[in-house]
């Protein structure tokens, strides 16, 4: 037999008129809301379609009466942007971002989880401390520690930093507390080391949260600006979102606003499809990271 689940709303409280009207204006929200958030990326992809005319019409319009799909041809072959490179750059610093991530912060959160670390509370008092200091303070401190050690315009200016993220510390950290103790006691006995524990335990338990780590580490790689366009220098090194700026939205250059608007339409594109796409996995990881068993 079916049971019908009941909301926080039944059917009977729905039949008062006070509960109506603050369901419609919740609705109503709701509809402005995603109205405001996606009229940017819909108007950014229209103005990408749009002949020269068009764009600078007046009063301006919103859809292209011709869809000019060469547009986005053009942005790859006709400007000489070197688009490619930027989206290697992007991907190699990802990937870089990743590995010590997960290798560095994982151990750090698996010790502070499992192991006798002395003083281990004050050690995540002083982690979770760092989540209150506004990032803008320390971007010229890291410069001029990367800049003493010789890592001004190499990756290692992307990598080292992303090894001492808090925020995926805390996160990892409340997923490993979840970890029944008895699970690594009983590698233990079977002479298992804490590193083979990590590896062969922890990890893989921890597939959620390291997902959601994955998506998060990709979407502030993508978009990431300010921080490239301090210790980059080589054109060549630049990522996708410093590269945009200074070659597309920066310059008074000869390119059409609708080819700019095409590249920042394919830019914008791939962190949307990506967290479309694994918005359930993303809420599912955060959820069990705060889960504790």
């Amino acid at each position: 037999m079916k049971s019908n689940e009941r909301g926080l709303i039944s059917p009977y409280d729905f039949k008062k008129p006070s509960v109506k009207i603050g369901y419609s204006l919740m609705i109503l929200m709701i509809i402005v809301m995603a109205v405001t958030m996606i009229y940017p990326f819909l108007n950014t992809f229209f103005s990408s379609l749009k002949t020269r005319e068009e764009f600078f019409s007046f009063p301006p319009t919103f859809l292209p009466k011709q869809w000019l799909w060469h547009n986005y041809v053009a942005a790859w072959t006709d400007f000489d942007l070197p688009l490619a490179t930027f989206l290697k750059n992007t991907i190699f610093i990802y990937l870089g971002n990743i590995a010590f991530s997960i290798i560095f912060i994982g151990l750090a959160a698996y010790a502070l989880s499992h192991l006798r670390v002395p003083f281990k509370k004050w050690v995540t008092l002083y982690f979770l401390s760092t989540l209150l200091i506004p990032p803008a303070t320390y971007i010229v401190p890291n410069f001029l520690n990367l800049q003493s050690l010789g890592l001004i315009n190499t990756y290692w200016a992307f990598w080292l930093p992303s090894a001492t993220n808090a925020f995926f510390l805390v996160l990892l950290k409340s997923f490993f507390d979840g970890i029944h103790k008895e699970i690594l006691e009983a590698a233990r006995i079977d002479g298992a080391s804490e590193l083979k524990s990590f590896l062969r335990i922890a990890v893989p338990l921890s597939t959620p949260i390291l997902g959601t780590l994955l998506i998060l580490s990709f979407s502030t790689t993508w978009n990431d600006f300010y921080w490239p366009n301090i210790v980059m220098q080589d054109k060549t090194m630049y990522p996708l979102a410093t590269g945009i700026y200074r070659y597309v939205v920066y310059p008074q250059s000869v390119i059409p606003w609708s080819i700019r608007f095409a590249v920042l339409a394919m830019a914008m594109a791939p962190p949307v499809v990506f967290f479309i796409t694994f918005q359930k996995f993303i809420v599912r990881g955060l959820t069990v990271s705060g889960v504790k068993g």
